[in-house]
């Protein structure tokens, strides 16, 4: 039985049987609480006589007509699929189904508004719950146009990828205790698109009216959050994002935005950043900022709003064949919008922060024994679900970004537009795109495709410097070291800095470059005969610029001197690249994990970009309680944390880096006095300057206390009196978990994994954060056997996105160091269960091999002597 899967190998089956022509699309959203009315007809060309199967979840399926004849649903419908025997060569399929509201985020999501008692409704269809909508062909070649009519309450919105027209019909409907009218919109079709960009979108969301400026002229471009959230919307700002996106895309890629309209909703309890639904694209809701939130945050939303602009012509107007190519819709979206927030936002350095924060997410990943080739064997949709990850994303964006610098920006721009232009409204492959880039550039791509996408792992650049008694560099090497599992030697273009210590105009010491050489790198061992002859500066970074992708070590000479003078860089990405290398050396056992946090703590409070200080304080909190050794982690925690209160204190007043640093000060306090100021902050008696203790920061500061046993369940019902909205119940559910008792973990863990009703997602993703909130390991311990025991049945009986949260936010690397059988648990189960899915055993392997890496770092932290 096929279950909800989906193989590769039926997928181009059935493509090879089918061709739609279109959908047309009937939901009634007034019918109930729990499930909607879906009417479906598709019309599609078909090889007469052969028989293939449309798919659909759905609680039952009242009728389903082929070609005029009616099917059994009881012998027709099975599992997630319709079976379709005879098929002529046009045919006509009507399938009514009532189908489930979810409250997993995945299909159709229905949210409750504690404060109003008012229904918000959105979809998200990728990778496979389109199907839970509407009977669907769910694979991405089989695009094809798509019209929509909804019939909903007629105070809310409704929207989907193209224009509507509203009416209001008969009937009428009770919500929130108020009896509203019905009304039907009716949607214009669409062009050609594959399902998984479709869009309902519907309830009384806040509306703010807006229009950009496309080549083809002035487009609707309204923007929507709850009710609630109004007063936080800065329409403008995303307005104006978004218009420096639509003219930056249609130049760069010579093509027209290819639909009606560009409406972004901000929705609640989403899993994701954003998707890109064709002209209809839904956003996380906490991107409405209702408290002081880090710049970091906010310029990742310019980021992700650019993301998803960009997928409008890379992966909406042309589309993969099958998921293999994922990547590149997601990679060139990364890409793409990086490079435009650097250029025409204010966000001029936002390849700081790609550094710091996607490629370091990228080395994380291709570092794991799961790690794949960028252009990873998908076999089935199971596989796709897992491979949203910093390899799709940030690897293959990183990639690219070297291939630009290889190729050359303009020529890449020109093989992207050709691309545009021959495959619009159609689906492409990576072949494709790559005879472009080759057209416009002249270069033979076949090998850089092989062992940039094609072979997994990355490698490690090495300077090998020797210098005379002058100081002079007699001669300067760079060493590319392969891991064994995937020894792959690979071209690089990239720049080799030297920075030294010199005298500003203000009379301060900085760290300035003083060389600068670009080179191409092959092979095991590469000369730069460049700079021979040349003086040796104080400090050498190969890869300065970022363009190549590659964990890269410094020297020792120059590593002793960033040691001491990081701060002292004048360029933000030199010095995000040294740190960078650090955390590296930290993670890979080379540099003691209290070396590193001696690091963090003697530099972060000079740093100026937002996003590496909040990466660098992650990376602390990560250092101390996974790679600091157990024997010594409490107290270097708490010298930790009070250094960080001290940096607090020192900041400027009302800067982001005050707000970042008090944050991290409560999720770090452990000890009775650090909870006394925390207490003291929380009741106005100790008053900080240009910090108003507003509502999220008010959660913070609370559930620091519940983790340290000084708040208890009262505190946190009394708060949520106050922020009685959704963002306070994921607060409040996130506080519950983290309260330092046996049966508070027992109450959590439970809900988690063990009750009969599953938490909303948004819920679930506070109460594991709460769960793994502890101070104590013991705390933790009593669950790790009844986690191995769980993990086939919870992905057996829960959805792909509830599954692998559970599975990966559950796992117990936190016990690294403090669970002595830990490691022979997860081999004892791996071992017993040889026949589970890929994609379950590959979350396993990954939690395990986080435990390996901590048991590294924890021996060589163990020898630091300071």
């Amino acid at each position: 039985m096929p279950g909800t899967n989906l193989t590769r190998a039926e997928a181009q089956a059935r493509a090879a049987i089918v061709a739609v022509d279109a959908y047309l699309v009937d939901l009634d959203l007034t019918s109930s609480d729990t499930t909607f009315r879906s009417t479906s007809t598709v019309r599609f060309t078909a090889t007469p006589g052969e028989s293939t199967f449309i798919d659909l979840i759905a609680p039952a399926v009242v009728s389903i007509v082929l070609n005029g004849e009616e099917l059994d649903p009881a012998t027709h419908f099975a599992d997630s699929r319709i079976s379709l025997p005879s098929l002529a060569a046009d045919n006509e399929l009507t399938v009514v189904a009532d189908c489930a509201y979810m409250n997993t985020g995945e299909g159709l999501h229905r949210f409750v508004d504690p404060e109003d008692g008012e229904v918000y409704l959105y979809s998200q269809f990728e990778v496979a719950d389109t199907r839970r909508v509407y009977a669907v062909f769910e694979q991405p070649d089989l695009k094809a146009s798509f019209t929509f009519t909804v019939t909903a309450p007629e105070h809310w919105h409704v929207l989907s990828n193209s224009p509507s027209a509203k009416e209001a019909v008969d009937g009428s409907i009770e919500i929130a205790g108020t009896a509203r009218g019905v009304a039907r919109w009716s949607f214009s079709p669409t062009t050609r698109i594959p399902c998984y960009v479709t869009a309902i979108v519907a309830g009384p969301y806040h509306e703010v009216v807006g229009t950009v400026e496309s080549r083809k002229g002035t487009l609707s471009a309204n923007v929507y959050c709850r009710k609630g959230l109004a007063p936080f919307l800065d329409a403008d700002v995303i307005l104006d994002d978004t218009q420096k996106g639509f003219a930056f895309y249609e130049e760069k890629f010579e093509t027209d935005y290819p639909f009606e309209k560009y409406d972004q909703i901000f929705v609640p309890e989403f899993n994701a950043g954003a998707m890109e639904n064709a002209g209809c694209v839904t956003f996380l809701e906490d991107y409405v900022f209702r408290s002081k939130t880090a710049q970091a945050r906010v310029e990742r939303r310019t980021v992700t709003v650019l993301h998803e602009l960009a997928h409008m012509w890379f992966g909406d107007l042309v589309t993969m064949k099958w998921w293999n190519d994922l990547w590149l819709n997601e990679s060139f979206a990364e890409f793409a919008s990086t490079l435009a927030t650097a250029e025409v936002t204010r966000y001029t350095n936002s390849w700081v922060t790609f550094n710091v924060l996607e490629k370091s997410w990228a080395l994380r990943q291709d570092q794991l024994p799961s790690t794949h080739p960028i252009m990873a064997d998908i076999k089935d949709l199971e596989d796709v679900e897992v491979n949203f990850d910093g390899i799709t994303y940030a690897k293959g964006a990183s990639v690219l970004r070297q291939l630009v610098a290889w190729v050359g920006q303009d020529e890449f721009f020109a093989g992207v537009a050709e691309y545009m232009r021959k495959h619009h409204h159609a689906n492409a492959t990576l072949n494709d795109l790559l005879v472009e880039l080759e057209k416009a550039s002249g270069r033979d791509l076949s090998g850089w495709s092989d062992v940039w996408l094609q072979k997994a792992g990355v490698t490690t650049l090495r300077p090998e410097i020797e210098t005379d008694d002058a100081g002079i560099i007699t001669s300067f090497a760079v060493l590319q070291e392969v891991p064994a599992e995937w020894p792959t030697q690979r071209p690089h273009r990239l720049g080799i800095g030297g920075y030294d210590l010199t005298v500003n105009d203000d009379g301060d010491e900085v760290l300035e470059r003083v060389l600068s050489v670009e080179v191409d790198i092959d092979g095991e061992r590469t000369e730069i005969p460049a700079l021979v002859g040349k003086p040796r500066p104080a400090l050498l970074l190969v890869n300065d610029g970022d363009l190549a992708y590659a964990k890269v070590r410094l020297d020792e000479a120059s590593l002793a001197t960033a040691v001491e003078q990081v701060s002292k860089f004048t360029d933000p990405l030199a010095r995000s690249m040294v740190l960078a290398s650090a955390w590296d050396m930290t993670r890979d056992a080379e540099m003691p994990a209290r070396q590193y946090v001696e690091l963090v703590l003697k530099n972060i409070g000079a740093e100026t970009e937002s996003t590496t200080v909040l990466v660098l304080l992650r990376q602390l909190a990560t250092t101390l309680s996974l790679y600091v050794h157990p024997t010594v982690s409490d107290a270097t925690q708490s010298d930790a944390a009070r250094e960080v209160w001290t940096l607090m204190l020192a900041a400027a007043p009302g800067s982001d880096s005050q707000l970042q640093f008090l944050k991290a000060f409560a999720s770090l306090a452990n000890t009775e006095p650090m909870y006394d100021t925390v207490q003291a902050v929380i009741d106005g008696k100790i008053a900080i300057n240009g910090l108003e203790l507003d509502t999220d920061l008010t959660w913070d500061l609370l559930t620091s206390l519940v983790a340290g046993g000084r708040a208890s369940e009262f505190a946190i019902e009394v708060q949520l009196t106050k922020d009685a909205t959704a963002s306070g119940q994921r607060r409040a559910a996130h506080a519950r978990a983290a309260i330092a008792t046996p049966e508070a973990k027992r109450a959590a863990f439970d809900a988690l994994v063990n009750a009969e009703v599953d938490l909303p997602n948004a819920l679930q993703y506070g109460t594991i954060a709460g769960f793994n909130h502890a101070h104590d390991a013991a705390l933790l311990a009593p669950f790790v056997d009844e986690y191995f025991a769980a993990l086939r049945r919870i992905y057996a009986e829960k959805t792909n996105e509830i599954a692998a949260n559970l599975i990966e936010g559950l796992y117990p690397v936190q016990l690294a160091g403090r669970v002595p059988d830990l490691q022979d648990k997860a081999f004892a189960w791996l071992e017993a269960n040889a026949d589970a899915h890929d994609a379950l055993r590959r979350l396993v392997v990954e939690g395990k091999d986080g435990v390996r890496r901590a048991l590294m770092a924890q021996a060589a932290d163990l020898a630091y002597e300071g």
